[in-house]
């Protein structure tokens, strides 16, 4: 119905550019979330040449079939494009299909801010992307761009990066502010927190996350961009600044961010695996309980990411603890998940090995995730290829399997 209110007369008889311009104009959330989807979708694409280069380079030792510079280039590229511009857009467009659905809402909340959200995004990787074939090269630095790194020796492109992350930061903030003005106040009545559907709590609590960190993030780059052109020793120890510092500030962002990846996730498959298992999700309120504790823990365990760089052995040892407590809300869920299918009359449907695959291949990058949180082990573990290995076990048999659940299950709408 909300089509045909939104745009149903403008659709037949205009031509091509009425036809063009409904997709320019919409504030239609199943239109949006379409469209977040088809983005979504070729930085997939895009992101996955990207790691074809750098895996083909490391086919064999001693093969170079590119420069190294192209290939930090590379490495770069493609972590920014599979987190901002391929994992989160994708769980955006989700959520802007399905939570009006799921809370009985007609649209989201703010329809027009949702329509800005999305157009952001094309004009930031355009601008991201097009640092390729701007002199001195893109981006060289890694996708966590530490200074001094990204401040004294990136190319000038350097500028046009951290422009991009402004954009898609602005567009995360108000798409999370539009779910959570969504989820709190156009739920249907009779439709209380504790009926919502999981996919609508994971989005909520991720929602909270971005609005919490997106603005450390933008001040992160705001110091990068100060140091580069205004003099500024935010970063630099000559002017009386720290590099740590960066690291601490990116890292606030980064931790809660890797988090923002993996809660939407966890509610597609939770609606999924009770789907296949034919019988209700078990643990709802513990699942709600676990996902809150998830994410407020996630706040508190930055500098996991930093036991090499010389932290007192107490703020080490409280780090330690702390990730490894997230372990505790992360087996609840997983143990839901198992406790769903066990004795549910099960069916294999190409659907339903995404969410089997995800509970058994997550698992994994948990607990090679616990075993980088033991600070000793993780000085041994530290820049090697353990720790990719655990970061893709999340990300691609976490978020990147249950986005593949979701679009067999929901595209069908």
């Amino acid at each position: 119905m909300s089509a045909v209110i939104d745009h149903g007369h403008t659709d037949h008889h205009h031509g091509p550019a009425k036809g063009l311009m409904r997709w320019v104009l919409t504030t239609n959330h199943k239109d949006i979330g379409t469209m977040y989807l088809w983005f979504s979708f070729a930085m997939f694409l895009l992101g996955g040449t990207m790691a074809m280069v750098i895996r083909a380079e490391l086919f064999q030792p001693g093969l170079q079939i590119v420069q190294p510079e192209f290939f930090n280039q590379m490495t770069t590229m493609h972590g920014l494009i599979m987190v901002f511009g391929a994992v989160m857009p994708a769980f955006v467009g989700l959520a802007n299909w399905m939570i009006p659905l799921m809370v009985g809402a007609p649209d989201m909340a703010l329809p027009r801010m949702n329509n800005f959200s999305f157009w952001l995004l094309p004009a930031a990787f355009s601008m991201l992307v097009s640092t390729l074939f701007m002199e001195g090269g893109g981006p060289n630095f890694g996708w966590t761009f530490y200074a001094p790194l990204s401040t004294t020796y990136a190319p000038e492109s350097v500028t046009f990066f951290i422009f991009a992350v402004h954009l898609m930061g602005i567009s995360s903030i108000m798409g999370a502010i539009n779910v959570v003005a969504t989820i709190l106040n156009l739920r249907a009545p009779g439709m209380t927190l504790m009926k919502m559907p999981l996919f609508v709590w994971t989005w909520l609590i991720t929602a909270f996350l971005l609005i919490a960190v997106m603005p450390v993030l933008a001040g992160c780059v705001t110091m990068m961009l100060m140091d580069i052109h205004f003099g500024t020793s935010f970063f630099s120890a000559a002017g009386g600044g720290d590099p740590v510092l960066f690291q601490h500030v990116f890292w606030f962002f980064g931790h809660p961010e890797v988090y923002i990846m993996i809660l939407p996730a966890f509610g597609a498959v939770s609606a999924i695996i009770p789907a296949f298992a034919r019988k209700p999700l078990f643990g709802y309120t513990s699942m709600v309980y676990a996902t809150a504790s998830i994410a407020f823990l996630s706040f508190i365990v930055w500098a996991h990411h930093m036991f090499t760089v010389g932290i007192p052995l107490t703020g080490e040892l409280f780090f330690m603890y702390a990730t490894m407590l997230i372990a505790v809300p992360t087996g609840v869920k997983v143990f839901n998940w198992a406790s769903t299918m066990w004795r549910g009359s099960m069916t294999f449907e190409t659907l339903m090995l995404f969410p089997v695959a995800f509970v058994i291949l997550f698992t994994i990058g948990g607990f090679s995730g616990l075993m980088l949180a033991i600070a000793p082990a993780d000085f041994q573990y530290h820049d090697t290829y353990f720790v990719v290995a655990h970061f893709h076990y999340v990300l691609v048999t976490g978020a990147v399997f249950s986005i593949m659940a979701a679009a067999y299950y929901w595209l069908p709408k």
